[in-house]
């Protein structure tokens, strides 16, 4: 039976992902851990803060794990928050575990801690990248409804791998907030179509932005994560940051004014880019394959 990996909660995908019983929270709920800014402005509060960390293993080997829970503020990063996650990380260094896997889930900074989500996602960018220049792989998973945007969307690309179902989304600017800043015209936020074409799993697949497109299915991911954890770790050298700027650049001297996903995937050489919405994402995996 398939389960759907983006209608379970945070501690819903950590118990069925992970090997059965496995999961060893650390900062549970029943430690009352949370926010001290959001109850000074009468805002509800979270036991966990929005997010579950610890150890588990996966496929028999022992792995550190996150998830943020998308239900409690968008999976919005605040002090505590940022903070367990970079506790979560600095401990891998000590611990060395055979990969850190973060089920993201988040809408970015969280606004009603302004300055104090903005340190901690930039603490948590560093403790990641620490993490992988001790050569521990780090993957990121992308299936929820709030996609994986903002500061959280700038950490899921410093990992090794990034896993995304065809209903994940993952992008610097959510559409809401890229209508606000420059209007309508520029970007529809209310047109789901445009958005998924534009921030999808299947756009990200397509243009190389991610390493592996699943089914929303839990098994799915549980697959690709044991698939992506036997791969090892990527080298972070001053070369394979030049390639990506390399391939930024030619990706932006490529684009034209009113640009659409369809027109990015004709231009790489997909033949019925039109069709792609309407794809399996096995059958969007195959266009790669005709392409190449």
């Amino acid at each position: 039976m398939n389960i759907s990996f983006g209608e379970c909660t945070a501690r819903e995908r950590l118990s069925r992902l992970f090997d059965a019983g496995s999961f060893e929270e650390w900062l549970p709920p029943a430690m009352r851990v949370m926010s001290p800014h959001l109850a000074q402005l009468g805002v509800p509060a979270a036991f966990d803060d929005g997010v579950a960390v610890g150890r588990a293993r996966l496929d028999g080997r022992t792995v550190f794990v996150a998830a943020q829970e998308g239900e409690f503020m968008g999976g919005g990063v605040g002090e505590v928050h940022g903070a367990k996650l970079c506790g979560w990380l600095q401990r891998a260094l000590l611990e060395r575990p055979q990969a850190v896997l973060l089920l993201a889930e988040s809408g970015g900074v969280r606004l009603h801690e302004a300055n104090a989500g903005l340190i901690a996602v930039s603490e948590v960018m560093r403790a990641l990248l620490d993490v992988r220049a001790a050569g521990i792989p780090v993957i990121v998973l992308i299936g929820g409804a709030n996609g994986c945007f903002g500061g959280m969307g700038i950490v899921a690309r410093c990992a090794d791998r990034i896993i995304i179902s065809d209903i994940g989304r993952l992008a610097m600017s959510g559409p809401e907030v890229i209508e606000a800043s420059n209007g309508v015209e520029e970007f529809d936020s209310r047109d789901r179509a445009l958005v998924w074409r534009t921030t999808g799993g299947k756009h990200r697949y397509l243009t190389g932005d991610c390493d592996s497109l699943v089914d929303d299915d839990v098994a799915a991911f549980r697959a690709a994560a044991i698939s992506a954890l036997a791969s090892g770790s990527l080298a972070l050298t001053l070369a394979s940051l030049q390639a990506e700027h390399q391939l930024l650049a030619l990706r932006l001297q490529q684009a034209r004014p009113g640009d659409d996903g369809v027109d990015i995937w004709r231009r790489q050489g997909i033949a019925q880019a039109a069709l792609v919405p309407d794809l399996s994402a096995a059958q969007t995996r195959a266009l790669i394959k005709e392409v190449a």
